[in-house]
């Protein structure tokens, strides 16, 4: 079998994976920030890395996944304006923030169910970790590292980066950074425009505050990952993961603060997803094309013609390589929505499928084209979890699963192994790895039921010899496209034509 690679944003190469401690992995993903609804946007890291997530556990690994809630405000020191995004959204809904923090945490976690994502082990606030934040600032002080200003501190870009490999993780350099640097407020209290907040005085129409050595205030964006990943995770761990959009200057400043803190580079593998676009163009509030996952499932929006189930969405993102750009639009969602169709019904088909022996019927190209293809699973989700790749496969496979189904080659063609191999790799890799559900859970365990109750009540006919209804039962559900079959030792199986 081979090792798992995974692409290592730091060194720009896929690297052979090995954990710090043998069977357990130590990962770390940004999660949302709650001062409004997720968008599509926010799917695809959480999509992403609840794959690899389950990959992980596939191949034996005890993961402690962290994943946090952004909730004490999100001042960035570059590229927006320096505001407490959740604070002023509170105002203008008329909430406290902490309510406003409630509500959409609570959309995001019901998102996240919808896309059957498995819950992280420990999902930290940063307002429940205050303390842990003033604690790490007061080390990159005493470090010599951060400075105070009129009551707000800043980390000393220029001293690190003298000392330390700096902007290797994005790739910028301190010059570059110097030119980008928007003019913010507080400008003036650095020593250099290149310096980021740790801690921000508090303006005294600012909601959310706290107590600290320095002022009352509040803590910058980038201190709060770092003090919820040295706590649950240590010094050091895997992977941290996260969208591309956060490599500057949120994890290169991670990196930054965490060096310090604690004496050794934070994380071992640091894995970012690419974005998504909108028909060609970068999705952003400015180009009012952001989509609302509630408005992806209503289909409540102008650039949707129609209601998506969030499966189909779950579908259309593993579809592209995790580092590629993906494009949305309407018409690739319904070409995902036919796709996911074909490949589940393929896989309904499959598993009320029996394996039935015909002399001189062995297929050995056809055997062995199967078994190669499934066996490819484990080597393409090695390279680097190419789940895009996997999915080619399951396609080439359902042509042949359908002319089983309807008997243009029998099943035989392949030998009982690689029909076994066929039937728990299909469970595994697409419910299992993937994480795709039925289109409708709820229907299907309903759907369930009701079969379970007419098979009961036609065996109870036949133990009767009340052939008319044992009959009529059949025949009104072939009439309906559901095929009854009688197994041996008088058990019943059904399928859906």
């Amino acid at each position: 079998m081979s090792q798992l690679k995974v692409y290592n944003s730091f060194s720009r190469q896929k690297e052979v994976f090995k954990s710090i401690t043998p069977g357990h992995v130590g990962m770390y993903v940004c999660g949302p920030t709650v001062s409004g609804e997720s968008h599509l946007g926010h799917a695809r890291p959480y999509i992403t890395f609840d794959v690899v997530h389950r990959y992980l556990k596939h191949l034996g690994y005890k993961v402690r996944y962290v994943r946090n809630i952004t909730d004490a405000g999100h001042f960035e020191e570059e590229g927006r304006e320096a505001e407490d995004k959740i604070s002023k959204k509170a105002l203008l809904e008329k909430l406290e923030p902490m309510e406003l923090v409630q509500k959409y945490t609570n959309l995001f976690h019901w998102a996240m169910e919808q896309f059957n994502t498995i819950p992280p082990s420990i999902e930290p606030t940063a307002t429940g970790h205050i303390v842990e934040q003033i604690e790490m600032i007061k080390q990159i002080i005493e470090a010599g590292y951060a400075y105070e200003a009129n009551g707000s501190v800043y980390f000393d870009v220029k001293k690190y980066a003298a000392n330390y490999d700096y902007g290797k993780l994005s790739g910028r350099v301190i010059d570059d950074l110097l030119e980008t640097t928007r003019e913010l407020e507080g400008q003036e209290e650095k020593k250099d425009r290149a310096d980021f907040a740790l801690w921000k005085n508090a303006a005294p129409e600012h909601i959310m505050r706290w107590q600290s050595p320095w002022a009352v205030g509040y803590p910058g964006w980038h201190i709060e990952c770092s003090a919820m990943a040295t706590k649950y995770l240590g010094a050091q761990f895997d992977i941290h993961g996260g969208g591309m959009d956060l490599l500057f200057p949120h994890h290169e400043s991670e990196i930054a603060q965490s060096t310090i803190c604690n004496h050794i580079a934070p994380v071992r593998y640091w894995i970012h997803n690419n974005m998504i676009t909108i028909n060609g163009r970068k999705m952003g509030k400015s180009y009012n094309n952001v989509i609302k996952l509630t408005e992806l499932f209503s289909g409540d929006h102008p650039l949707l013609e129609k209601a998506f189930h969030p499966m189909t969405t779950r579908f259309f993102i593993l579809q592209t390589h995790y580092r590629s750009t993906l494009d949305f639009s309407n018409d690739a969602l319904v070409a995902a929505e036919k796709g996911l169709k074909r490949l589940w019904d393929a896989y309904e088909k499959l598993r009320v499928m029996s394996y039935e022996f015909r002399e001189g019927t062995l297929d050995e190209e056809l055997d062995s084209k199967i078994a190669k293809l499934l066996n490819e699973f484990e080597e393409f989700m090695n390279d680097d979890f190419s789940t895009a790749k996997v999915m080619a496969n399951m396609f080439e496979i359902v042509s042949t699963i359908n002319s089983m189904k309807d008997k243009t080659i029998p099943v035989s063609a392949i030998s009982k192994e690689t029909f076994e191999l066929l039937q728990s790799s299909f469970k595994t890799w697409l419910e299992d790895i993937l994480g795709l559900t039925s289109f409708s859970e709820a229907d299907s365990t309903k759907l369930q039921g009701v079969m379970q109750l007419l098979i009961d009540i036609r065996k109870e006919a036949k133990t009767k010899k009340d052939f008319a209804t044992s009959d009529k039962i059949r025949n009104q559900l072939t009439e309906l496209g559901i095929t009854l079959k009688d197994e041996k030792g008088g058990d019943m199986s059904w399928s859906i034509e």
